[in-house]
């Protein structure tokens, strides 16, 4: 007996495990969005090269690339006391645990700073981590963050995440969960 899928059980396939049915696959890109709400006090040019740098951070998560996804992180990166490498052996656990990782991430204010005769760029974000757990195979959070602010500073040329070291942010209050992945 053969059985037949109706219109709407594709769908909600094609839904649920994002699937294609035609066409090439689309080029790997972090989702990010800046809505029209967003206050921006950069200009274009900063916008676009940060857009940029967050694209090539999901390429790198996709590519399991540990060594690009570094490349978002400043060599001074500093996030209460946590430094590059604490990172990156984050990161390494993660890609240890975790596979088919993607991030999204809500950007309500871009503005350029002025630190210590130094442009930074701070970026308020909401966003997420998301990825199949290795050993059950089931979607789980990583990393999820609410109204937290990137912090960047150009270096070599390119936006990097320096953390919150020298910024003036507070020590997170009780209940405030550590953010350094982004």
């Amino acid at each position: 007996m053969t059985s037949r899928l109706s219109l709407s059980a594709i769908a909600i396939l094609v839904g649920a495990f994002g699937l294609t049915l035609c066409g090439p696959p689309k080029p790997v890109t972090a989702k990010v969005e800046v809505p029209s709400y967003a206050t921006i006090t950069a200009d274009d040019a900063t916008v676009k090269d940060l857009l940029a740098a967050f694209d090539r951070a999901e390429q790198a998560i996709q590519a399991r690339d540990v060594d690009g996804l570094m490349a978002l992180y400043s060599k001074r990166y500093n996030y209460h006391k946590l430094r590059k490498s604490d990172a990156r052996r984050l990161w390494e656990e993660i890609f240890e645990y975790h596979h088919k990782l993607h991030s999204t991430h809500l950007f309500t204010d871009i503005k350029t700073v002025q630190v210590d005769g130094e442009t930074r760029v701070e970026v308020k974000c909401t966003g997420g981590l998301w990825g199949l757990a290795n050993e059950s195979g089931q979607k789980v959070t990583v990393d999820s963050w609410f109204e937290e602010v990137h912090y960047l500073v150009k270096e070599d040329g390119a936006w990097r995440i320096i953390g919150n070291a020298g910024t003036g942010a507070e020590t997170p209050r009780f209940g405030h969960a550590p953010h350094p992945l982004f």
